[in-house]
């Protein structure tokens, strides 16, 4: 496991907060997720594939899409769990694998957060507060730095801070990406991405 998977577990308590945590994302029986909104349980299933990419989870994942009827060809995802297990076997992969878990947010992604459909049935009831808000949420349960660069840019327009956003997500992409790979450095890597996460989730 490199650093940019145990980056994006780490801040996966601020994005799926302590609740998803406690979740036993193997199983849909659960009493925990059967009680959660399905914007959550989409977000918990997310976190689950990318933290644990395996056959059940990806089943998981299926079973929830189908059921909402949303489209998403989850079969797409086994190329990536394959080259997962081909990486294991390496020594030193850290290029490949950082890179690989990048396709895999990308893939991820594409699957868009249920808030984004949250605010735009609140922009066209004429709700723009609400329509900012659900945005920001949803921005906050990506993955990839283009997905979330791009919906910010997006948001710019209708909300003056997205512009302070982007160039803060820059500069923690730019700490990311010369960041070393030991406890401390991960550390303080946090601390940035949480600082910046309750910036994004605070409405100017």
């Amino acid at each position: 496991m490199n650093w940019s998977i145990i980056f994006a577990i780490a801040i996966a308590l601020i994005l799926l907060r302590v609740l998803y945590l406690r979740i036993k994302a193997n199983s849909l029986e659960s009493d925990s997720f059967k009680n959660m909104l399905p914007k959550d349980k989409l977000a918990v299933l997310k976190e689950c594939l990318l933290n644990n990419p395996t056959r059940t989870t990806l089943a998981n994942l299926d079973t929830f899409l189908k059921e909402q009827e949303i489209e998403a060809d989850t079969e797409s995802y086994r190329p990536y769990m394959e080259r997962q297990l081909q990486l294991l076997r390496k020594k030193n992969a850290i290029a490949e694998d950082n890179e690989l878990y990048a396709e895999e947010t990308a893939w991820v992604d594409r699957i868009r957060p249920l808030e984004f459909a949250e605010a735009e049935k609140a922009i066209a009831e004429g709700d723009e507060c609400s329509f900012i808000d659900r945005t920001l949420e949803g921005i906050s349960r990506l993955y990839s730095d283009d997905a979330i660069l791009d919906e910010l840019s997006k948001l710019e327009p209708r909300y003056a801070k997205a512009t302070s956003l982007i160039d803060g997500y820059k500069k923690l992409i730019a700490l990311r990406d010369e960041s070393g790979a030991d406890d401390k450095s991960l550390e303080a890597l946090r601390k940035h991405r949480d600082a910046w996460m309750n910036d994004l989730l605070t409405r100017a």
